[in-house]
């Protein structure tokens, strides 16, 4: 068990969800299914709160976070492109939209439970808001499965 500073969990806070704003702005351009296409809008919209949230946070605290890496994004996009373009059913797309958002869970429910008892209470909260609209969004998913 490696504690993470309050600075490292917010700037995963912020990565996580920029992550996720940046796939799922490459993904929709792909999207037929309407039902599909309106939750990954909603989803879109929830990750941008949290990234303004860990920000605003960041600013408080004179922390300095940084955006995802050009290259993990390219890879990323080239990755959704290719997937999507072999299959653009709302299934497949609930499938590659499952694993991201459970790696993100996982990430996020490690450095909770590694530094719970030390953390700052705004970014425990925050923290704690982003793995509970992750979940809810991996169930809300499986129903395309």
């Amino acid at each position: 068990m490696q504690l993470k500073s309050d600075s490292e969990v917010l700037a995963e806070i912020y990565r996580n969800a920029q992550l996720a704003v940046t796939s799922i702005s490459d993904l929709l351009p792909e999207v037929d299914d309407e039902k599909m296409k309106e939750e990954l809008m909603r989803e879109h919209e929830e990750y941008e709160k949290i990234c303004s949230e860990a920000a605003h946070l960041a600013t408080r605290r004179d922390i300095e976070l940084k955006e995802p890496s050009p290259i993990k994004k390219a890879m990323m996009w080239s990755a959704i492109k290719m997937n999507a373009a072999s299959d653009n059913s709302a299934q497949n797309v609930a499938q590659m939209m499952v694993k991201g958002t459970v790696n993100g869970i996982t990430s996020l429910k490690t450095s909770l439970t590694d530094g719970e008892s030390v953390m700052d209470g705004e970014i425990k909260a925050l923290l704690k808001e982003m793995i509970a609209l992750e979940e809810g969004f991996e169930e809300r998913l499986k129903k395309y499965l």
